[in-house]
Order: structure tokens, then C-alpha cells, then sequence
């Protein structure tokens, strides 16, 4: 396994390994014994960087989530999990209410839910504090500066270390940062977005704004993470949902355009030079990529955590990497 230095202060930052494991379907569509054997064999391989939400997956039972949570609680304790593992979760997407939706009833991001939701989250994790705490998604409503001020003091009450930020607008990172610095208060550090080799189009309408689609990374955010070198970039659905390797898992809309045929064909060139497999190839790029990213895969076997772990150790050439980076895109 190789590792990564997430945050900047010493008293907040942390190694994590350079691939992250999702648990979102651990407790609903992936069963307790198997999310116990897929995490095992995580760690063993020297993975400790693990991510989940607390809404996760309110879909799949009709409820507000915490399944995933509790199920990574339930682990540590019975492993002896201490802070050798850096567990990440989100607060701000739970639904209301059971059978709602985050999209049109979400918890939201003001200073009493931020509080509460990151309490319970330790709870269910049964840890004293969160290693690190995403804003999952953007409240309109609240007040940037709440959000900002909330936040900060669970650091400094020493419930949770580093900060994080979700499927914002970049302009939203900035502005928040920029409170928080200007407060001298702690902002976020780690970005989490939709992010892989093929690129979306994020010009349609995305799920939470008729503006585009901001879950994804883009230029504006690509542009920021350059002149912004000290925050981390987490990757999450970086292989597609299978869609890669699947062919019972289409594109769909959001990647048909001109650059798709050209990036896949180079990147089923590169697959055939190492040997390596697709998905593989996608995974290596991203870790060692000029904009390093940490990319952020599910499994729902060991089998299929496996095909991933052996890409930390796949390196490409300088020719392929100039092969895959000089690929057209939209």
C-alpha cells in the first residue's frame, strides 16, 4: 500500500492510504458478514481510509440511514479498531423523515444539525471523535458563515479533526474557506466529488441543481485544486458503477460526447500494454496523476476489492500517461 498526507496542521492532519474503501452498502445491500470480510481484507492489505455517511443508504430500506455507520461501529469494536484507521462521514443529506428524500428533505447544514448529526455518527461509529467530517451536500438556506462557525467548533471541542466538503460549487469551497481563514477558524481540507478517467458533461441539469451538474469535477474545480496544492481530492464512483468492464452497465447520457470513444480507446490501449485490467488502468491514473487523487472505490466482495488493491502497485510509463492525458475530452 503507498499513503497520503491529508490536511496541514499537525495536530488535525493524517496518513490514509492512497485508495479508499466505500462502505455505503455495507448493512443494506452488502450483508454484515461479507462487509466484515471485505473490510478485513482491507486492512490487512494495509488499507486506512475508510468512508461512509450518515444517510447511508436510507434508499435501500425505506428509512433515514445510519446502517453503514453502524456496521463500521460494530467492526472496530469487534477488530480492536483504534485510530490505525481513518474513518470519514458525512452529515448534512439524512432525510427528514423515513421513505423522504435528501434531494427535497434533507437535514441541511445548520449549526443545531450539524451538532446533533455528527453526535449521533460518533455514537454509531463508537468513536470520541470523527476523524474527519464532510459537508455532504449545499443548504441555500443557511447561512455559509453558520455552517463555517459550526464546524470549526467541533474541532476545537475536540469531536472531530479535519473538515471536508461535498458536492459543493467551487465558488461555495472558496467562499467557505475564505470565512474560515479570515475568522481563524479550521475550513475544509478534503474535497469529495464524482471523479474518474472518462469525463462527465456537466452542463445538464444535476440532481440537486438545474445549473449543472457540480458532484462532478470539472474545470473550474480541476483549476482550483491546482492553485489550492494543499487540499485532497477524494474520488468516489471513480470505475462508473462497473460500467467500465460491464456491458450490462451503459454510459448513459452524461458521457455521450466526443471525447468518450477517444478516451476509451486509449485507455483500452494502455490495459493491453500493462496487463493490466481496465479498471485497474483508471485507478493507477488518478493516484498518480499530476492533480493526485485519492480515488474512493466500493466493493461488494473481497473478490472485487482485490482487482483494486492490485492497482496501487500498477505504474504507468511516462508514455502512458502522456497517451491517456493527451486523449481528447469534451
Amino acid at each position: 500500500m503507498k499513503y497520503r498526507t491529508i490536511g496541514k496542521d499537525p495536530r488535525t492532519r493524517r496518513e490514509v492510504s492512497v485508495l479508499s474503501l466505500g462502505a455505503m452498502l455495507f448493512g443494506t445491500a452488502t450483508d454484515e458478514p461479507t462487509s466484515f470480510a471485505i473490510l478485513d481484507r482491507f486492512v490487512e492489505a494495509g488499507g486506512t481510509f475508510i468512508d461512509t455517511s450518515n444517510n447511508y443508504a436510507f434508499w435501500k430500506t425505506g428509512g433515514q440511514g445510519g446502517e453503514s455507520e453502524a456496521v463500521l461501529g460494530r467492526w472496530r469494536r469487534s477488530r480492536g479498531i483504534t485510530d490505525e484507521v481513518v474513518i470519514a462521514t458525512k452529515v448534512g443529506a439524512r432525510p427528514l423523515a423515513p421513505g423522504t428524500s435528501f434531494v427535497d428533505n434533507a437535514e441541511g447544514l445548520s449549526g443545531k444539525v450539524i451538532r446533533e448529526s455528527a453526535e449521533r455518527s460518533r455514537e454509531r461509529l463508537g468513536v470520541e471523535k470523527l476523524d474527519l467530517l464532510y459537508a455532504h451536500i449545499e443548504d441555500p438556506v443557511v447561512p455559509l458563515a453558520e455552517t463555517v462557525e459550526s464546524f470549526a467548533g467541533l474541532v476545537a471541542e475536540g469531536t472531530v479533526g479535519l473538515l471536508g466538503v461535498s458536492n459543493h460549487w467551487a465558488w461555495r469551497v472558496e467562499r467557505a474557506r475564505a470565512l474560515a481563514a479570515a475568522a481563524g477558524l479550521p475550513g475544509y481540507e478534503v474535497l469529495q466529488y464524482h471523479h474518474s478517467y472518462l469525463r462527465r458533461r456537466t452542463d445538464l441539469p444535476g440532481v440537486l441543481s438545474p445549473d449543472g451538474d457540480h458532484a462532478a469535477v470539472g474545470g473550474d474545480l480541476l483549476s482550483y485544486l491546482r492553485a489550492e496544492p494543499e487540499l485532497a481530492l477524494v474520488a468516489y464512483t471513480p470505475l462508473l458503477s462497473g460500467a467500465y468492464v460491464r456491458a450490462d452497465r451503459p454510459l448513459g447520457p452524461r458521457y455521450d460526447h466526443a471525447g468518450t470513444p477517444v478516451r476509451l480507446a486509449a485507455l483500452g490501449e494502455v490495459a493491453e500494454e500493462t496487463g493490466a485490467s481496465v479498471n485497474q488502468v483508471v485507478l493507477s491514473w488518478l493516484i498518480g496523476g499530476e492533480i493526485p487523487v485519492i480515488p474512493l472505490v466500493g466493493a461488494s466482495s473481497v473478490e472485487q476489492l482485490e482487482d483494486s488493491l492490485a492497482a496501487v502497485d500498477l505504474e504507468l510509463t511516462a508514455d502512458q500517461r502522456a497517451k491517456l492525458d493527451a486523449a481528447a475530452g469534451p
